[in-house]
């Protein structure tokens, strides 16, 4: 299949700060391809409607650029189809990116200053098998039966309300609660509910969004305190753990701005967490899930909804069933 044609010129960009959704469906270009419908956004997000099904993917360097302003940033070709971003700390670390021709992540890597070893981060690609555009192939959703939960409900999902410190780095050190039978792509881990579901999940109940934003203001900013001492806890057992932030928003509103909205919203955390609280912005991934996941059951607007929430995915990547 061709590589992804570029799109129309668009309006000035807008300031992120100020955005809303009404200045996203504005700006929207839509396309089909096959039986899929391509609606790009600004910002490098890309929603695909195939049948009944709505994902959107984005592209992560930007984020990387924002938290790392002081960085030199270079874009690299290697070979006719893969782009490799390099994202060079003040430190002398390097962030690697490479992509493929239609901008989906291949492979994440931190290397060391001074010629140092590289350390694969997130391995998206399995064996030799190529992503169609964009990467919407049915393979990467897996198949599995939920995972029998075998610990008390509060351990599993730990509302960050009412958790105390311990809880929560618990939450981000423990093992899979069933056993992982293989390494997966960061892809499947996206994709598929039942595999994500066989690691503990940390709602973020402390911060909610407003309707049709996902900016949060600073005082709620603050709440993730808690939150982010419990990722450098085990960040300091493990420094190439790998956090997956899922937005999330409630029942009302349109396929398409209901997933814009709660992807931008585990952005937002995903940001915040690096800028204020200096989380490495390579161990953070972000997805956004829509209203496919409600907290609170029903078609109201509901605050509760409009959320995040947080896991540790490392062992679903590598493979591994210990605690590290």
């Amino acid at each position: 299949m061709a590589p992804r044609q570029q799109a129309a010129p668009t309006a000035q960009p807008l300031d992120p700060s100020r955005v809303r959704i009404e200045d996203l469906r504005n700006q929207r270009r839509e396309r089909r391809e096959g039986g899929r419908v391509i609606i790009e956004e600004p910002g490098n997000r890309t929603i695909i409607r195939q049948g009944n099904e709505v994902v959107i993917r984005h592209d992560e360097t930007e984020r990387f650029r924002r938290t790392y302003r002081d960085a030199d940033v270079r874009v690299e070709r290697r070979g006719a189809d893969e782009e490799v971003t390099i994202v060079r700390r003040p430190d002398g670390s390097e962030i690697v990116t490479v992509r493929d021709e239609y901008g989906n992540l291949i492979r994440r890597a931190r290397r060391e200053p001074a010629g140092g070893r590289e350390v694969v981060l997130i391995e998206n690609r399995r064996g030799d098998r190529r992503a169609t555009t964009y990467g919407y192939v049915e393979e990467e959703v897996v198949r599995l039966p939920p995972p029998v939960v075998r610990i008390p409900r509060e351990e599993y999902i730990v509302d960050v309300e009412r958790a105390s410190q311990d809880d929560l780095v618990e939450a981000f050190t423990a093992p899979p609660v069933e056993r992982i039978e293989r390494s997966y792509t960061l892809d499947e881990v996206r994709r598929s509910q039942p595999l994500r579901e066989r690691m503990r999940r940390v709602d973020v109940d402390t911060v909610t969004f407003e309707f049709g934003s996902w900016e949060l203001a600073g005082d709620q900013a603050g709440a993730l305190t808690g939150i982010a001492e419990a990722i450098k806890a085990a960040l300091a057992k493990n420094p190439n753990e790998i956090f997956l932030i899922e937005g999330h928003t409630d029942a009302v509103g349109p396929d398409e701005d209901n997933l814009t909205l709660s992807d931008r919203r585990a952005e937002t955390v995903a940001t915040i967490l690096s800028e204020r609280f200096q989380i490495p912005a390579e161990n953070l991934t972000t997805q956004g899930y829509g209203e496919q996941y409600l907290k609170v059951s029903t078609e109201a607007p509901e605050r509760q909804n409009r959320r995040v929430a947080m896991r540790r995915i490392t062992p679903l990547l590598q493979g591994q069933n210990q605690q590290q």
